[in-house]
């Protein structure tokens, strides 16, 4: 994977036609010879590095490991991803709409999750019931993510 930190002058606004084709071709001819070629604006790495963090730990998430003890499913991968995504804690209808699962599937799911210790759930305002899950920041730094 090559990352680049893109400035608005030095890619944008100084760059003519044949500038930036070049700049396409080049970026194509990378990718053709297997790399995976993600920009990053200048700007939003000086002034918000938090959302270039998430959203690499979203693309490096398909290449992370898998601990032995703990084993994750497809299932298991996309709600950790749609966990990161979100960067909030995640509710079950989350799952729902975005796995196209129902509810009692994705209760299950998250149950597991927190099990396996990805998730911590979190309890309504009154404590009775889990409404929401928060994903435990730790798995992701074990795991490079």
């Amino acid at each position: 994977m090559i990352v680049e930190i893109k400035g608005y002058s030095a890619h944008v606004r100084d760059m003519d036609r044949n500038r930036y084709c070049e700049e396409l071709n080049r970026e194509t001819f990378l990718q053709g010879l297997g790399f995976r070629v993600v920009s990053f604006a200048y700007d939003d790495v000086a002034s918000r590095p938090e959302l270039c963090i998430t959203l690499l730990r979203i693309l490096l998430s398909r290449y992370g490991t898998v601990q032995a003890s703990s084993p994750l499913d497809r299932a298991d991968k996309e709600i950790i991803l749609l966990a990161c995504q979100l960067a909030r804690p995640i509710r079950p209808k989350d799952v729902e709409v975005n796995l196209d699962l129902n509810s009692r599937t994705a209760v299950r799911y998250l149950k597991s999750l927190c099990s396996k210790g990805w998730f911590q759930p979190i309890a309504s305002a009154k404590g009775i019931k889990t409404m929401q899950y928060r994903l435990e920041q730790r798995n992701l730094d074990d795991f490079g993510w």
